[in-house]
Formats: C-alpha cells, sequence, structure tokens
C-alpha cells in the first residue's frame, strides 16, 4: 500500500523571497541553490540519533506559534545550537531558548514574521 515516507519540502510565499533567502543564509547559514531554494539531503542526518522530520498539526487556537500570527511555524534541525545562538544573536536576532525536551530548542522571528523553532537532536 503506499505511503508517505517524509517530508519532500516547505512551500511558502514571501513578499520578498531574495531578501528572505538572504537573510536565512546569513543569518541561518541555509545555502540556497541557483534555482532559489536549499537542499537537504538525508545524509546530513544520518549520523545524528533521534533525528528525523515531524509531521504535526495543532489546534488553531494554540500560542505555540506565538509571536507569530502565521499559521505555520518552520522546524529547522542544526548540528551546534550554541553556534548557531550566537550566530543569530551576532545578527541582532533575538533568540530565545526553550527548557530542553528531546534535544534543545531555541525561538526566533524570520523577517516575514515566520517562527522558527530551531531543534539541536538529542545526542
Amino acid at each position: 500500500m503506499a505511503r508517505v515516507i517524509g517530508v519532500g519540502g516547505i512551500f511558502f510565499k514571501s513578499p520578498d523571497p531574495a531578501a528572505l533567502r538572504e537573510w536565512y543564509q546569513k543569518v541561518l547559514g541555509l545555502e540556497p541553490e541557483q534555482w532559489g531554494g536549499a537542499f537537504f539531503t538525508p545524509d546530513s542526518v544520518a549520523a545524528i540519533p533521534g533525528a528525523g522530520t515531524v509531521w504535526s498539526p495543532f489546534k488553531a487556537a494554540s500560542g505555540y506559534f506565538a509571536p507569530s500570527s502565521r499559521e505555520f511555524m518552520i522546524n529547522l534541525m542544526v548540528d551546534d545550537m550554541d553556534e548557531m545562538i550566537a550566530r543569530c544573536r551576532a545578527n541582532g536576532v533575538e533568540v530565545e531558548e526553550a527548557p530542553p525536551q528531546n534535544g534543545r530548542f531555541a525561538h526566533l522571528v524570520d523577517p516575514d514574521g515566520t517562527k522558527i523553532e530551531l531543534w539541536g537532536p538529542a545526542l
């Protein structure tokens, strides 16, 4: 029987995609391809136990995505939480660390107002 085997991508609209790509590259180290998006291969996380992709709907009244008013949040896995937090702060981005739970978490908001949750899987 056919089944979903993973998330194939995150696609969303932005008032200024070029500026947003530049912000993600500068602040979070995403390396966009020539076509404009970033491509992550499974081998980049295969060596990290417990790493994976989560699909999880939230109740409409959930406040978890605050302070963003968007209907979605992006969770990005990182390989070095301390370095990533320092990088964000060095670029003037406010970062709030969250209590550890299945790894480390930090929250920030991108220039379009989307909440970004950084996740460092528990090793």
